[in-house]
């Protein structure tokens, strides 16, 4: 992260960075690993050049395509959440978009797996992900409702869309002790949920209020 792209100037700085990262604190982040992640992942690469000025602001941001890369908030607070069990060995990602939330997960689990329907964030979170040189971090071009059977079950999933209900296949890919993190509920009606697995059973946690794209479940062949 040392080319002056990825470094940044002016808004991208690392004293915006930084005082991002102030924010977060007191809008109740406190996992260290997460804030210390958040402050030197150089979100301004994954947004247009026309909102780069923007990218350290805590809000979401257009990415094209009807989606959007989510409110720095959202990224700390649902990578804290999904933390918060103890480490994470392999996460499931539902919804890369852009790549940002997959570049914070892959440097705070030991293996991401990621999945996006949409061929041109696809490829630009690819692209974004080899020019931070992370090895850690498997993409597929999906349908997310689905899951990722293959490499199943997973300690942690995180989904960054909102299904009206979350998904038997989502659940089912679950590690016994496995953290599901997503927001789920109709449009107006948004809510943040963490859901714990052990052995056939599943408690959940109710979080914040929330807005999200809709994760769109398309119908398999």
């Amino acid at each position: 992260m040392r080319s002056n792209k990825l470094a940044g100037i002016g808004m991208t700085s690392q004293r915006t960075r930084d005082r991002l990262i102030a924010r977060l604190r007191e809008e109740g982040i406190k996992d260290a690993r997460v804030l210390d992640v958040m402050r030197t992942t150089p979100r301004h690469i994954f947004v247009d050049e026309a909102l780069a000025s923007r990218a350290y602001e805590d809000t979401a941001l257009p990415i094209g395509y009807g989606q959007t890369i989510s409110q720095p908030y959202i990224v700390a607070r649902m990578s804290e959440v999904l933390l918060a069990g103890g480490p994470r060995r392999k996460v499931l990602e539902i919804g890369t978009g852009s790549g940002y939330q997959t570049a914070v997960l892959a440097q705070l689990v030991d293996q991401v797996y990621t999945v996006e329907r949409i061929p041109e964030l696809h490829a630009r979170a690819k692209k974004c992900l080899a020019e931070l040189q992370f090895r850690n971090v498997r993409f597929q071009l999906s349908d997310g409702s689905w899951g990722w059977q293959q490499y199943a079950p997973y300690d942690g999933i995180m989904v960054t869309a909102a299904p009206e209900q979350v998904p038997e296949e989502l659940l089912m890919q679950l590690a016994e002790g496995g953290r599901l993190v997503i927001p789920s509920g109709r449009a107006d009606a948004q809510r943040l949920r963490l859901i714990i697995r052990s052995a056939d059973s599943f408690s959940e946690t109710l979080l914040d209020w929330v807005s999200f794209v809709p994760l769109i479940k398309e119908r398999r062949e």
